[in-house]
């Protein structure tokens, strides 16, 4: 079982990113997923959640209207596209899946069994 993000990189403040996250050996699609991401020295954060159709979304207020998050269930993916990047915004951005069958999208990291191995988003001033 596996998460897959991809798509950080060095940007530059005002510019975007699309993150992605695919999954093997697991379905998705009965699963909230999340991102989550951690600044050097700091703790784990939410950063946004789908539930498992998509249907009803979830943002930290950090990133409320530059942020979206999105999932393509037939190709394991969700992503996290991110737009008017800030220097705060720079982390390692961690994807996640929800436990199997649990309806209550969390935005704590406790809601989540599965992590991604993380993609670096640096941007600078």
């Amino acid at each position: 079982v596996q998460l897959q993000a991809s798509g950080g990189g060095l940007v530059q403040a005002g510019a975007s990113l699309r993150l992605s996250c695919a999954a093997s050996g697991m379905t998705i699609s009965s699963r909230n997923m999340g991102w989550f991401h951690q600044a050097p020295g700091k703790e784990r954060e939410f950063v946004a959640a789908a539930s498992w159709s998509g249907g009803n979304t979830y943002y930290a207020d950090s990133v409320k209207g530059r942020y979206t998050i999105s999932r393509d269930n037939a190709k394991n993916t969700v992503y996290l596209q991110m737009n008017s990047l800030k220097p705060e915004d720079t982390a390692v951005y961690y994807c996640a899946a929800g436990y199997l069958g649990t309806l209550l999208v969390q935005t704590n990291q406790r809601g989540y069994d599965r992590w991604g191995q993380g993609t670096q988003v640096t941007v600078s001033s």
